[in-house]
């Protein structure tokens, strides 16, 4: 028979397994991971005519993907482009951020596959005789590690030409140059600290799932219990 567990602790687990892994997938996907120099822009265009020059814009590079400013568009007064400049892996700008990607993909797909299955830990507490939080878990904090040599290996990719020409000829391994970082450089590392906190808190929803309180509802015949 299936019982349905609800506590506070199992709850607020599979909440924050789900924020970690949107909150890395959306930081992979971002081109906001270096912010480059800021380039002057020509005369804003409108249906009046010019009315002088914009103020300057910093164009974005992510692992895969960039944003930048397109110049003199007629009828329009802010065109930003945003896409890939890699049309495949190989194309990545530099074999640092290909590492960097492919470990962050395994940390995401694993994250992503613990947030599909913490969603049914209200019926299902375990698999083959072990607890479900548990391996939920453990697989967590592997993807912790694949996440953290990501970020690892990404800084040393900041010499790569791609990356110069928008830090300037002064950026190097782990030298930013004009460049700042983004965004989502930021939401990764704060997404990697969540994902051994979830590491850790699945113990703590472990144990609430099967304590004595949650034993004896089950014994009185309930199959929905709700615990605070």
């Amino acid at each position: 028979m299936c019982h349905v567990i609800v506590t506070c602790r199992s709850m607020l687990w599979t909440l924050l397994s789900i924020v970690v892994a949107f909150a890395e997938l959306i930081a992979f996907m971002s081109a906001d991971w270096l912010v480059g120099r800021a380039k002057p822009s020509g005369p804003e265009e409108t249906d009046k005519g010019s009315v002088g020059p914009q103020e300057p814009y910093r164009p974005t590079l992510g692992i895969y993907g960039r944003c930048t400013r397109i110049s003199h568009m007629q009828f329009s007064r802010r065109d930003t482009l945003c896409g890939p400049y890699a049309e495949n892996f190989g194309e990545i700008a530099s074999g640092f951020w290909q590492a960097t990607a492919i470990f962050l993909a395994m940390g995401i797909m694993i994250l992503c596959t613990v947030a599909f299955v913490s969603v049914f830990t209200m019926c299902v507490q375990s698999i083959m005789k072990k607890s479900i939080f548990n391996v939920c878990g453990l697989l967590q904090g592997i993807a912790g590690l694949f996440l953290i040599l990501g970020l690892i290996l990404y800084p040393a990719g900041w010499g790569c030409q791609k990356a110069i020409s928008y830090c300037g000829p002064y950026a190097s391994a782990y030298k930013l140059g004009d460049c700042s970082l983004g965004w989502a450089f930021y939401t990764a590392i704060g997404g990697t600290v969540l994902t051994f906190i979830c590491a850790v808190f699945s113990a703590q929803a472990e144990i609430a799932t099967s304590s004595d309180k949650v034993q004896e509802e089950i014994e009185e015949g309930k199959n929905l219990i709700c615990l605070l």
